[in-house]
């Protein structure tokens, strides 16, 4: 696990990215995905778990919007859960190709917690539903591999390192 803290900047650069994308998914009438109820927050702390991770990992963020399919920092997805008991979240639509990071907390302070290959969250004893919310893999913390491996080469599966 990897502690991040974001400086006043990042806040501020992380809340107008996360702004852009909920004016963004207003103005062309879009619905919040996947059961999601709350839009300014989710996107707000969703763009600084991405400036987190992008910060530990020394990768450039550009805060991109309306890029859904693509991965958010460099070639990984990043997911931001705001408690750090809850787990990774992926889902069954998710790339089977593409890495996972779980970034728990809220501004300013953020834990990287790990990551894990798409496919490899599919795991049926992970699938759950919560909260009335379609159903997802949730993949514990105790199964994803050290975010310090996240650039190892010697690590299986790595053929996006980035």
């Amino acid at each position: 696990m990897v502690s991040v803290t974001l400086t006043p900047q990042e806040m501020m650069m992380a809340a107008y990215a996360g702004t852009r994308r909920a004016i963004a998914s207003i103005q062309k009438g879009r619905q919040p995905a996947y059961g999601c109820t709350e839009i300014w927050g989710t996107h707000i702390e969703g763009a600084a778990g991405e400036m987190a991770f992008a910060k530990a990992a020394g990768i450039y963020w550009d805060a991109a919007f309306d890029t859904f399919s693509k991965p958010d920092v460099g070639s990984f997805q990043v997911r931001t859960r705001s408690r750090s008991d809850y787990e990774l979240l992926v889902r069954q639509c998710d790339a089977d190709d593409e890495r996972f990071v779980l970034v728990t907390g809220t501004m300013p302070e953020f834990s990287v917690r790990g990551w894990i290959l798409g496919a490899d969250a599919k795991q049926e004893r992970w699938l759950r539903t919560h909260g009335g919310r379609p159903p997802a893999y949730f993949v514990p913390h105790s199964e994803l591999q050290p975010i310090e491996k996240i650039f190892d080469p010697t690590v299986a599966r790595l053929s996006k390192a980035g």
